[in-house]
């Protein structure tokens, strides 16, 4: 699963402190804690500790995904509380030490909400791209909350719930497919999807 980029030691040290948790018996409360702070700041994302509860515990994958998708939502809507009143106060704080945050792209991304708004926070909700770096901006640019809460939920549920029920299908052998393919199959899934709305509506229309 894609772990954002920072320093090489840091960032395999957090993972395995994160996978830990599925060995002891607070993985679905430590699920939880990290899906929500993945929204906002945390570098790894909860894939990685769903993947191991699912695989520990596969009749309770529909629990695991569910708490994941709900902690993440929320935690993405802590994260477009932060861009909506303090970005200005934590600014520098988030560029200097949260992977994904440059000034570069958070303008780049700014300007994106003009025109793809819902699109925007679902695309980063299902794929890998930092989805905390569109929570906040989603914020600052006070783009409509009510959407933005839609997109989050359909997204952040849509990816926890197809991987835990793969995992709960097909075992470990999904586990290294979806290591190895899941950033090219994220960006497929999107782009079918945004196809057949393109699809629908020009049907519509004619």
């Amino acid at each position: 699963m894609p772990v954002e980029t920072q320093s090489p030691g840091v960032v395999r040290r957090l993972y395995d402190w994160v996978l830990h948790w599925a060995e002891t018996p607070y993985g679905l409360p430590a699920l939880a804690a990290l899906s929500f702070a993945e929204s906002s700041f945390f570098p790894i994302p909860p894939d990685v500790l769903l993947i191991a509860l699912v695989l520990g515990a596969p009749g309770r994958w529909f629990r695991v995904a569910a708490v994941c998708s709900i902690a993440s939502v929320v935690g993405g809507v802590c994260g477009y509380g932060i861009g909506i009143g303090l970005w200005h106060v934590v600014e520098g704080f988030f560029f200097d030490h949260i992977p994904g945050f440059t000034p570069d792209v958070f303008a780049h991304v700014s300007d994106l909400y003009e025109q793809w708004n819902f699109k925007l926070v679902f695309v980063a909700g299902f794929t890998p791209l930092p989805y905390k770096v569109i929570t906040i901006t989603a914020g600052v640019a006070k783009i409509n909350f009510p959407i933005f809460v839609l997109a989050s939920a359909l997204s952040r549920s849509a990816r926890f719930f197809l991987v835990a029920a793969l995992l709960r299908k097909f075992g470990e052998p999904i586990r290294e497919f979806i290591d190895r393919y899941f950033n090219i199959l994220s960006i497929v899934f999107v782009v079918l999807l945004f196809g057949g709305f393109v699809l629908l509506r020009q049907l519509a229309g004619s």
